[in-house]
């Protein structure tokens, strides 16, 4: 499905999380809760287990495990820097975001929904 950015998006994390299956996570957000941010909600804020690096992880990726979790499958964090106007190809859409490739650069990352609208 092909879709145009229709608000610029830019990262507020420059080192996203990267996380391979059945890496352990520690678990920083309240996973009854979701992430503190109303606005995305079943994102939980991880960190490695060395802390070498944090970032929001789909709730539906990890399987809780006292204060950790596991992480089910392979994931990044990686968000794009994109401009109004290009054309991205959606591959998965998970709370409210989209995993997606910019069709002018080849690159893929997440982007919030709410800044793209579907073409038809």
């Amino acid at each position: 499905m092909e879709y145009i950015v229709i608000e610029t998006h830019r990262t507020e994390f420059p080192n996203p999380i990267i996380l391979k299956q059945n890496e352990k996570v520690i678990i920083e957000d309240d996973p009854d809760q979701g992430t503190n941010n109303n606005d995305w909600i079943n994102w939980i804020f991880c960190a490695k287990m060395d802390g070498s690096n944090k970032g929001y992880v789909p709730q539906q990726i990890i399987k809780l495990e006292n204060n950790y979790g596991i992480v089910i499958e392979n994931y990044s964090a990686n968000e794009l820097d994109i401009n109004v106007g290009t054309i991205v190809e959606g591959i998965k859409e998970l709370n409210g975001w989209l995993w997606l490739r910019n069709k002018e650069t080849n690159e893929i990352g997440w982007v919030p929904m709410c800044k793209l609208k579907q073409l038809s």
